[in-house]
C-alpha cells in the first residue's frame, strides 16, 4: 500500500517541546554517539531521490534506543536510583537500559519475550554486566510489558518505558537535530520506522517547532501495524494478531503518549511486507555493507512505495543493527518468496526408479533448481507424496512451470503463500 507521507502536526500533549529535545541532547552528550549521515548512491539512482542513511545501527548499542533510555534514567532522583529500574523490551530498548544501568550504577530488571533473538539477549548481558537481570516471559513485547508492570508495582522499581514517557520521546527526538546539523539544511522527508511510536513522536515534537517544512513518512511492518489501527479506531487499540518477525517494531498497541502526539494529525502511514524488508536487508548487506535488523531496514524498504517528487532529499533512519546471523536463512527465504522466485509443491511421485529424473527433465526450466525434496510419507503404495521446493531462474517463469507440471503424469498441489501449510514452512 502506497500513501502520502505528509504529516500535519497537532498541538502536543504533555507539554513536550523542542526545548525538551535540546535539553536531552545536552544530557546524553558524551554517552550517546552522534551517528553518521551517509549518502546512498544505490538507492538514489534507483529512486531518483537524494537518499541519505542515518546510521543508528552504529550507535554503541546498535540502535537509537539508548537516547531515550539514558535521557530518562539520568533524571532519576537518588531514591529512584536506589529502588532500581525495570523495563520491557523486544531487545533494543533493553540494551539501552542495560548500558545506562552500568554507566549510572543502577540495578535493573529487564523483561524480554521468549522470542527475543539470542544475539540481542547476549548483547544485553554484555552491556549491563552485573547490573541487570534478564527475565524471559511470554511470546510478545506486550506480554513482557505486563510482567514488567507487575514487577514495578510489587517491588517499587522505576519503570523505564521504551516509548510511552515524555523523557523517552524527547531522547529519541535528538536524532532530528543531528540530521539537520549534519546535512547543513532541512531535508524534504525523513522516513521513520514505527513500533510503539516513540521515535516518530520525538522527531515530530522537534520538527514542528524547528523545521516545520520537513515531512515525515511513517512506516510499519504488515502484521504489526498498531499505529494504523489506532488512527482507524480513533485511539490505541490492541491488535488481535501480531507477526513477530520484525521484532524491533512488533508492538501490539501503540503508546498512549505517542498517540496523543500523533493521533490528532492528518497522518498517513505506509505498511511494508516482511518479504520486501528481507530483500532490502540483503541489499544493504551486499551493497553498503550494513547489517540491519528487520526493523532497521523498514525505512529503506518503504522507498519504492512512497510517492515523492524526483530530486527530493530523503533521510532514511537505519534504526538498528542487532540481527542474529542465524536468521539469515529465513531472511533469504522470505526475500526469494517475495520476489516470486521460490515456490513449494506437494508432488505424488511414482515409487519407481527414474521418477525424479523424469521430473527434472520434463518439468524444470533450464535455470530452475530444486532446493528442497523430502518425502512426506513413503509406503508400499504406487505413489508417495513429496514436498518439493523450486527456485526459479526468473519470476516470470512460474506460468511455464505450472503448465509443464499440469501436462505431466504426476499429481501435484501448490502450497499457496499465506496458507497454514505455508506458514509451517516459513
Amino acid at each position: 500500500m502506497s500513501v502520502s507521507p505528509q504529516i500535519h502536526v497537532p498541538v502536543f500533549a504533555d507539554g513536550l517541546t523542542a526545548a525538551d529535545v535540546d535539553q536531552a541532547t545536552r544530557r546524553i552528550a558524551g554517552v550517546v554517539v552522534p551517528t553518521p549521515l551517509e549518502t546512498c548512491e544505490r538507492l538514489s539512482q534507483a529512486t531518483g531521490l537524494k537518499v541519505y542513511l542515518k546510521r543508528e545501527d552504529l550507535q554503541v548499542v546498535r540502535s537509537y534506543k539508548l537516547r531515550g533510555a539514558f535521557n530518562l534514567m539520568s533524571q532519576l532522583t537518588a531514591d529512584e536510583r536506589a529502588a532500581g529500574v525495570v523495563c520491557a523490551s523486544a531487545g533494543n530498548h533493553a540494551q539501552g537500559v542495560a548500558f545506562a544501568c552500568r554507566v549510572l550504577g543502577i540495578s535493573g530488571t529487564i523483561f524480554l519475550p521468549r522470542t527475543t533473538p539470542r544475539q540481542k539477549r547476549d548483547r544485553i548481558r554484555v552491556h549491563g554486566g552485573d547490573h541487570v537481570d534478564l527475565v524471559m516471559v511470554g511470546d510478545t513485547f506486550d506480554d513482557a510489558s505486563e510482567a514488567a508492570r507487575v514487577f514495578a508495582r510489587d517491588t517499587g522499581a522505576v519503570m523505564v518505558p521504551p516509548f510511552d514517557d515524555p523523557r523517552t520521546v524527547a531522547g529519541q527526538g535528538t536524532i532530528a537535530a543531528e540530521i539537520i546539523e549534519d546535512l547543513g539544511r532541512e531535508p524534504d522527508v525523513i522516513v521513520v520506522p514505527v513500533g510503539g511510536g516513540g521515535l516518530l513522536s520525538g522527531l515530530t515534537v522537534y520538527l514542528r517547532e524547528r523545521a516545520p517544512g520537513v515531512r515525515l513518512a511513517a512506516v510499519e511492518p504488515v502484521g504489526a501495524a498498531s499505529l494504523t489501527a489506532a488512527l482507524a479506531a480513533g485511539g490505541p487499540v490492541r491488535l488481535e494478531s501480531l507477526d513477530p518477525f520484525v521484532d524491533g517494531a512488533a508492538v501490539r498497541r501503540i503508546g498512549d503518549l505517542p498517540y496523543r502526539v500523533l493521533g490528532g494529525a492528518d497522518l498517513s502511514v505506509t505498511s511494508v511486507d516482511p518479504g520486501a524488508i528481507c530483500t532490502e536487508m540483503l541489499a544493504l548487506y551486499q551493497n553498503e555493507g550494513i547489517i540491519a535488523e528487520p526493523a532497521g531496514a523498514l525505512s529503506v524498504a518503504a522507498l519504492p512505495q512512497l510517492d515523492l517528487p524526483l530530486g527530493s532529499t530523503v533521510v532514511c533512519l537505519i534504526s538498528g543493527g542487532n540481527n542474529d546471523i542465524s536468521r539469515y536463512g529465513e531472511i533469504l527465504e522470505r526475500s526469494l518468496v517475495h520476489a516470486g522466485l521460490k515456490h513449494y509443491f506437494l508432488v505424488d511421485f511414482p515409487q519407481e526408479p527414474g521418477a525424479l529424473r523424469r521430473f527434472l527433465d520434463e518439468v524444470l526450466g533450464p535455470d530452475d533448481d530444486i532446493t528442497l525434496f523430502e518425502y512426506v510419507k513413503r509406503n508400499n503404495r504406487e505413489t508417495g507424496p513429496a514436498l518439493v521446493g523450486i527456485e526459479l531462474g526468473s519470476a516470470d517463469g512460474l506460468d511455464g512451470l505450472m503448465a509443464r507440471m499440469a501436462a505431466g503424469p504426476m499429481d501435484y498441489e501448490r502450497i499457496e503463500p499465506g496458507s497454514a501449510a505455508y506458514r509451517f514452512l516459513m
